[in-house]
């Protein structure tokens, strides 16, 4: 297929991989360990950065393949080139301007600090964790958190009336939240929304792969 995913459980890469999956579209995955820049061999041949996702798009043909790093924009490349789909937001709409913000707060604003917790609670040796970080950056995750209680009082979804990938790439933070013991700070109008989106099809598809030990970024 010309569609190609490295993924890890519960990293990133799983908004790519929910995406393929409400679009239905077909696609190969390799699973890896995670760090795989250390535990699969290959992969920084392959990604010289070490990180995950990578995605690949080889239907132009072997001298025009699409190389990506970046969750979200594999997930907006994917809505572009393969729809139309209503997982995407178009210039012309209302809330396009609300779309692409949502797009990028899920990394910059809602991930971020979560990725501090990540690091020094479980993935650096236990000697060299700093739990006054992981607390400070916990709180700064919760008080993100607020424009998503805000935004999800009066909607169902985050913009446009209907589920998109916005609503795929702030629904991965809030997994990786629960994946990290941190859904206690979730109000109650937060608590519902990330409810809706783990009832999904296609989110119980694209989890299939994790499993409780295999947390990574």
């Amino acid at each position: 297929m010309s569609l190609k995913l490295w993924h890890c459980p519960m990293a990133r890469s799983i908004r790519p991989l929910w995406t393929l999956e409400e679009m239905g579209l077909g696609y190969d995955i390799e699973v890896m360990q995670f760090p795989p820049r250390f535990l699969h061999p290959g992969y920084t041949e392959i990604n010289p950065i070490g990180t995950v996702p990578f995605f690949t798009d080889d239907s132009a043909g072997p001298d025009a393949v699409v190389e990506m790093t970046e969750s979200v924009g594999i997930s907006q490349y994917l809505v572009d080139k393969y729809g139309p789909t209503d997982l995407a937001v178009l210039p012309h709409e209302q809330d396009y301007g609300i779309y692409l913000n949502w797009l990028h707060r899920s990394d910059a604003t809602l991930t971020f600090p979560q990725t501090l917790v990540l690091r020094y609670t479980l993935l650096e040796p236990e000697a060299t964790r700093l739990p006054k970080v992981a607390e400070d950056y916990r709180k700064w995750f919760y008080s993100r958190l607020r424009s998503l209680e805000m935004a999800t009082a009066d909607r169902e979804f985050l913009c446009a009336d209907r589920f998109t990938i916005a609503d795929i790439a702030v629904g991965f933070a809030l997994y990786l939240a629960e994946s990290l013991n941190l859904e206690g700070g979730f109000k109650p109008n937060t608590l519902a929304y990330y409810q809706r989106l783990k009832a999904r099809p296609g989110f119980q598809r694209a989890i299939q792969y994790d499993s409780a030990s295999s947390i990574g970024q």
